[in-house]
C-alpha cells in the first residue's frame, strides 16, 4: 500500500449568471462569462428571465452574477436583486455591464457586493475564485484590460429560435444569432453609455474566436447573424476581413451590422462589400434631422450627411435602418412633425421601427451630457431618480411632452400594426401639433414591409 494520502474532492463553485433583457437575443452578456468560468472548473447556471420562469433553486449558488449592459435591463434587475436578497440575505451578489458602474451607488445600496464594468470577464472569474479584483467600478483605476477572448459558451441557454427572428419581405423567418467583432467605441457621442466605461477606446476580438461563434449559431439553426459591435467600422480592415470569411464559412446565412454616419461615409468603398457578403441592413444611430441637436450630441454628422449616406446605400443596393431620438430638450413640435416628414420624402417608413419614432432621450449617472450645463441643456434637471435610473428633465414647451406620451401610446397600442399604418397616425398627429394640413405620404402605405427586420427593434 502506498503511503499517498488521498483528499476528498473539494466541491466545485457555483455561480448563476443572470439576464433580464437583451434586446430580444439570446444573451452574449451570459455565453462570453460562462466560457471563462467553465473553463476554470466553475459550476455555472444561466438564467435569462425574458425567456424563462423565475426559480428559486436556480438562485442558490455561491456567487450571483446579474448581466445590466442597457437601461431597460437594469431597471429590470433591481427588483429582481431585492428579491434574491430577501430569498438568501447572505448571498454574493455581483453586477456587470456597461450599466452597472453607472449606478454603482444604487446597486450597493441594495447589497450588492461587486460592480464590473468594462471587459468584465476576467474580473468576474477573480470575483468567483476570490482572487484580486483590479475592474471594481469605475471609481478607482478604469483602464480596460486585454482579454485572451473566448468564444462564448452557450450551453443551458434557451434555443436560438426562442428569440427574435428576422422577418423576411417575403413573411418568411429566419432564426438569429448574435456576437461582436469589436467591442467599445472610439467616439465620445454624448448621450451613448459606453463612453463613460470605454472613454474612446476599443478592443478587437480576434477573427477566429468569432468565426468559431458564429460556426456555432450556425450549428444551432442560425439562418442570420447580428454583429452588435457599437460601430463595425471602428477598426474597418478587420471588419471587412470578418464578413469575408464569414461569407466564405457561412454561404447562405444573412447578417447585419450598426455603423455610424461619418463611417458610412468615410468608408463608402466598403458598402458593396457588405452588400455581397450578405449584409441585408446596417444600422445606423442617427438620432436627428436637426443640425444643432447633432452638435449638442457630439455626432460626427449632418443632415447632409445622413441623406447623402441614405442615396449612397440605395445606389448600392443596401438597407439602411436609422435610429432616433426624436424627444429631446431640444426638440420642437415643428421639428417632430419635419422628421417624420424627412423619413417619409427619403422613403424610410419601411426601415424605421416605429418605437424608434417615440424614444425620449435619457440621461444616467455618468453621461457626457452632463456636461453641458444648465444654458446649453437648456433644461432643468430633477435629482437623480434611483428607481428610473436617469435624471428627469421636461421638457419648456410642455405641449411637447404631451406628444411623446400619445406618440408612445400609439405605438405600445400598435405593435401588430404595420409600420405603414403607425407612421401615418403619427405623421397625422404631429401636424395637427403644428396646425398643418396631412400631406400625402410620398410612398403610399403598405400591408407588409419591404425590407428584412428584426421582429424586436433595438431600442434601450
Amino acid at each position: 500500500m502506498s503511503g499517498l494520502r488521498l483528499e476528498p474532492p473539494r466541491p466545485s463553485m457555483r455561480v448563476t449568471l443572470v439576464a433580464t433583457y437583451e434586446l430580444g437575443r439570446q444573451p452574449f452578456g451570459l455565453a462570453s462569462p460562462a466560457a471563462w468560468l467553465r473553463e476554470a472548473g466553475i459550476d455555472v447556471t444561466t438564467v435569462d428571465l425574458s425567456r424563462e420562469p423565475f426559480r428559486p433553486e436556480a438562485f442558490a449558488t455561491d456567487l450571483v452574477a446579474f448581466h445590466l449592459p442597457m437601461h431597460t435591463a437594469t431597471r429590470l434587475a433591481l427588483p429582481l436583486i431585492r428579491r434574491v436578497r430577501a430569498l438568501y440575505p447572505t448571498m454574493r451578489l455581483c453586477c456587470y455591464g456597461l450599466y452597472a458602474p453607472l449606478n454603482e451607488s444604487v446597486l450597493r445600496g441594495l447589497g450588492v457586493a461587486h460592480v464590473l464594468g468594462g471587459e468584465f470577464e476576467q474580473a468576474l472569474l477573480e470575483v468567483a475564485t476570490g482572487g484580486t479584483v483590479q475592474m471594481d467600478g469605475v471609481t478607482g483605476d478604469t483602464s480596460l484590460p486585454r482579454l485572451r477572448f473566448r468564444a462564448p459558451d452557450r450551453s443551458g441557454l434557451p434555443a436560438l429560435d426562442r428569440y427574435a427572428s428576422l422577418q423576411m419581405p417575403s413573411g418568411d423567418r429566419r432564426v438569429v444569432g448574435y456576437t461582436e467583432a469589436s467591442r467599445g467605441c472610439k467616439h465620445l457621442c454624448r448621450h451613448c453609455p459606453v463612453v463613460p466605461i470605454y472613454q474612446g477606446r476599443f478592443r478587437v476580438v480576434p477573427r477566429d474566436v468569432v468565426l468559431a461563434d458564429v460556426r456555432a449559431q450556425v450549428d444551432a439553426g442560425a439562418r442570420h447573424i447580428t454583429f452588435g459591435d457599437p460601430d463595425f467600422f471602428n477598426g474597418v480592415g478587420h471588419a471587412v476581413a470578418i464578413v469575408e470569411a464569414f461569407a466564405r464559412e457561412c454561404p447562405g446565412v444573412s447578417y447585419d451590422v450598426t455603423i455610424k454616419v461619418e463611417h458610412l461615409r468615410r468608408h463608402d468603398d466598403r458598402l458593396t462589400v457588405l452588400r455581397d457578403t450578405g449584409c441585408l441592413f446596417v444600422v445606423s444611430a442617427v438620432e436627428s434631422i436637426d443640425d444643432a441637436v447633432l452638435a449638442r450630441l457630439d455626432k460626427g454628422h449632418t443632415r447632409a450627411d445622413f441623406e447623402q449616406v441614405v442615396a449612397r446605400c440605395r445606389q448600392v443596393g443596401l438597407t439602411l435602418a436609422p435610429t432616433f431620438i426624436p424627444f429631446t430638450p431640444w426638440t420642437t413640435l415643428a421639428g417632430y412633425h419635419e422628421l417624420l416628414r424627412t423619413v417619409d420624402t427619403l422613403d424610410l417608413v419601411e426601415q424605421v421601427a416605429p418605437i424608434q419614432l417615440a424614444l425620449r432621450l435619457l440621461i444616467p449617472r455618468g453621461s457626457r451630457l452632463l456636461e453641458l450645463g444648465r444654458e446649453r441643456l437648456g433644461v432643468d434637471l430633477d435629482p437623480f431618480d434611483d428607481g428610473r435610473l436617469v435624471y428627469p428633465w421636461r421638457h419648456p414647451d410642455l405641449r411637447v411632452d404631451r406628444l411623446q406620451d400619445t406618440v408612445a401610446g400609439v405605438v405600445g397600442r400598435r405593435l401588430t400594426a404595420s409600420r405603414s399604418a403607425v407612421f401615418d397616425e403619427l405623421l397625422s398627429l404631429a401636424a395637427e401639433q403644428v396646425g398643418a394640413p396631412v400631406s400625402r405620404r410620398a410612398v403610399g402605405a403598405r400591408d407588409r414591409a419591404t425590407v428584412a427586420y428584426l421582429n424586436e427593434p433595438w431600442y434601450c
